[in-house]
């Protein structure tokens, strides 16, 4: 499947007028709270009242493999416990860009490109 996303992504990303990447989108909209660097103390992390997660160890967390659908689930505010705090955004909620169709086991899922490019970078940074 990760492929299938990065194949679509690049894609989809020629046909965009604003170039976008996973980086960029990242410190847009998620390093106030988890930090430049991903690791939980961005610099509004400080008037929160749980600390963001270190998103550089979540392959580490589970078994060593990227949890795609559950990271692009929980930016999305799709699926989430009732342990995320509410100061987390659900990028769902607004625009997270055009979207592709991202191919799995014969099913194709609609979903937006600003999300799959942020879960490849946040990939990308796995320690």
């Amino acid at each position: 499947m990760r492929y299938l996303i990065i194949l679509a992504t690049l894609g989809v990303a020629a046909c965009v007028e604003k170039p976008i990447d996973g980086r960029s989108a990242y410190l847009e909209n998620c390093a106030a709270c988890h930090g430049a660097d991903a690791m939980g103390d961005g610099p509004a992390s400080r008037g929160l009242s749980v600390t963001p997660p270190d998103l550089t160890g979540l392959a580490a967390s589970n078994g060593g493999v990227f949890p795609r659908d559950a990271v692009m689930s929980t930016i999305d505010g799709l699926d989430r416990g009732t342990h995320f705090n509410a100061a987390m955004p659900e990028f769902g909620a607004g625009d997270l860009g055009e979207t592709v169709v991202v191919e799995n086991d014969g099913l194709g899922t609609p979903v937006p490109m600003t999300l799959l490019l942020l879960a490849d970078y946040l990939d990308s940074i796995q320690q």
